[in-house]
């Protein structure tokens, strides 16, 4: 991933200064949040009879499709999506992955990335460098709320 980008990104979606050591932990948390939501689509396109997520399956809340629009505002400066289009991976399913569903994967990683960063201010506003702590906690929250 572009370090500089991912910075970047940070720094614009809440004045947080990361680097390339948080971008391990950055990783996890995608790959983690997103399972968890392909897992909740899984359970819906099988409830309704399907063997194919479609984008209607996503459990896309209100405050994460804001924050899915947010991300392209920020996009357009930062320009993370052939980035994210890498972090949007997930293990296997009992299901298959509608390719128009896969092509908005990367939106909703964004989405949850700019979340992941509000979060960090909401738990601490003076906040300027985040540490193991605050990544924790901020992981903590957001598996609450996904």
């Amino acid at each position: 991933m572009g370090v500089p980008k991912f910075e970047r990104f940070f720094r614009l979606a809440a004045g947080l200064d990361v680097d390339k050591e948080d971008l391990k932990r950055y990783s996890d948390f995608v790959g983690e949040k997103l399972y968890d939501l392909l897992v909740v689509a899984q359970a819906n396109a099988q409830a309704n009879g399907r063997d194919v997520i479609q984008p209607s399956d996503l459990p896309v809340t209100k405050g994460l499709q804001e924050r899915i629009h947010e991300f392209r505002r920020l996009d357009e400066e930062v320009d993370l999506q052939p980035i994210l289009v890498q972090l949007a991976t997930w293990p296997p399913l009992d299901v298959t992955v509608s390719e128009e569903t896969e092509s908005r994967l990367p939106a909703v990683v964004g989405g949850l990335s700019v979340a992941l960063a509000r979060t960090f201010r909401i738990l601490d506003p003076d906040l300027k460098n985040p540490q193991t702590t605050q990544w924790d906690r901020s992981s903590d929250l957001m598996s609450l709320l996904l």
